[in-house]
């Protein structure tokens, strides 16, 4: 016979609560439904955050460029562009007491061809419009000499010093360990079916049972227009994943690059970055390609052999170092250039949709304005006295690691010198890892250079009782 799963911790409650409705329910826990479950929790709501997978993180969020951005190529005065400085500016003011990293690396807009060079000064103009007024341009001989490795087709470029390198998985976690720490609960393995709202009251059908909350928010990404039929009858969007795919080099090639290297966007995408990260790789990345399938993000080896070409035309060293990973993701994007957040208040609902490649930017700031528009709703909670501010391991290369700790009890992945304390601390708890990709988001185990070769076996006993699915019977 299988082994039972263990019981849910405090926090993850297999099934809701018996004693009322929750004030807000938040449905989806990516990047943007954590930082929403943390503004209502702090605001002083009884908030449930539902999510599907075993998870958080494991639908859009799980896959990005891992850059705070400032917005400076956002459509002025739109929506996105002040989610993304109010994000930007919030992350800054909060991460040293939630234990987040940050790499101020700063951002190159590099021009190639003729016509790219000549579209800059509006660039830089839109860059200063929406508030980004270090933007500072850079002829061929400034660029060259701040990235003495870029190809020599570099003809120009402008520098953004405030675009930064973060942890994308740790951020969100934190958001929701504070929530957590203020009452919050996260429903996992929990699809939401539909629901009834009767004027006063919602009752979400989920797969663990019905939910009641007074306030809907739908921040469930690549299904947000799935979840707006199911619940309102309508939506006003529609999904259309954009899967991007991404290469990463092996350690030694994050030298090559000093500022995180941009192309010249155009109307779909940002365009092919070339960008250390946190942990100390390099990536190239991502792609842009409509697709239908909302949950399937394959990799095609023609294309990343094409984003092996136009990483080494970028940075010709490049061709000297090897490519250890690839990963996708699919980007929840619509026809429309900007959010679609809005307020149905006869159904008690906001919608959170379209936020496509910069949530994890403008999570923050996009919380703020959807509790505002709760509140203007009429819903309103007492605040509590004092805050707590839990702090998340730090995984990355740029701070204190776990390893160099006495007591840890042994290096267990080598590659990402993740501890064997790393991996049993994220099996514990309420937000506790319930899958290896969960595990993986956590503390990077088996992420490195043998990609789990040496580390697999030891972490399939040591996980055994506390993922859905073992490590020993994959799906």
């Amino acid at each position: 016979m299988p082994k039972a799963l263990p019981s849910p911790p405090p926090g993850s409650a297999p099934h809701a609560p018996a004693d009322g409705p929750f004030d807000a329910v938040v449905i989806g826990a990516g990047v943007v439904g954590c930082a929403l479950t943390r503004a209502l929790a702090l605001a002083g709501a009884r908030v449930a955050l539902l999510e599907k997978a075993p998870d958080i993180l494991d639908g859009a969020s799980k896959a990005n460029s891992a850059i705070l951005h400032t917005g400076f190529d956002a459509p002025p005065g739109s929506l996105e562009a002040h989610c993304i400085a109010a994000g930007h500016a919030e992350y800054l003011a909060i991460r040293e007491r939630l234990g987040l990293p940050l790499d101020r690396a700063g951002a190159l807009v590099i021009a190639w061809t003729e016509a790219e060079e000549a579209a800059l000064p509006a660039l830089i103009d839109q860059a200063r419009a929406n508030g980004v007024e270090d933007a500072e341009p850079l002829g061929r001989a400034a660029l060259h000499a701040l990235e003495p490795g870029l190809g020599p087709g570099a003809r120009a470029a402008f520098r953004i010093p405030r675009e930064y390198l973060i942890d994308p998985w740790s951020a969100p976690r934190a958001y929701l360990a504070q929530a957590n720490a203020h009452g919050a609960v996260l429903m996992r393995s929990c699809t939401v079916t539909g629901g009834d709202y009767d004027g006063r009251l919602w009752t979400l059908a989920t797969s663990r049972g019905p939910v009641r909350a007074r306030v809907v928010v739908n921040a469930a990404g690549l299904w947000g227009d799935v979840v707006d039929q199911s619940l309102l009858g309508h939506s006003d969007f529609a999904i259309r994943p954009r899967k991007g795919q991404f290469i990463v080099y092996d350690k030694p090639a994050a030298r090559l690059a000093r500022h995180i290297l941009l192309p010249v966007p155009n109307a779909v995408t940002k365009g092919i970055v070339v960008c250390r990260t946190v942990w100390g790789n390099l990536l190239v990345g991502p792609t842009a390609e409509e697709q239908e399938d909302r949950e399937t993000a394959a990799l095609v080896p023609e294309t990343l052999a094409a984003l092996r070409r136009r990483g080494e035309e970028i940075l010709p060293a490049l061709r000297d170092h090897e490519i250890t990973a690839a990963y996708a993701g699919l980007r929840p994007a619509t026809a429309f250039k900007d959010y679609r957040i809005a307020a149905h208040p006869d159904r008690a609902m906001v919608t959170v949709g379209g936020i496509r490649s910069t949530g994890l930017s403008a999570a923050l700031g996009i919380a703020h304005h959807v509790l505002g528009l709760i509140r203007g709703m009429g819903h309103d909670w007492h605040a509590p006295g004092s805050t707590r501010w839990p702090k998340v391991p730090n995984i990355a290369e740029i701070g204190p690691r776990d390893w160099q700790s006495p007591g840890h009890g042994g290096i267990l992945c080598h590659c990402e010198l993740v501890t064997r304390r790393e991996v049993m601390a994220a099996l514990d708890g309420p937000l506790a890892a319930r899958s290896l990709a969960g595990l993986k988001r956590q503390t990077r185990v088996t992420m490195g250079r043998c990609q789990g070769f040496y580390c697999t076996a030891e972490l399939a006993r040591l996980t055994e009782g506390h993922f859905d699915t073992p490590m020993s019977n994959p799906p």
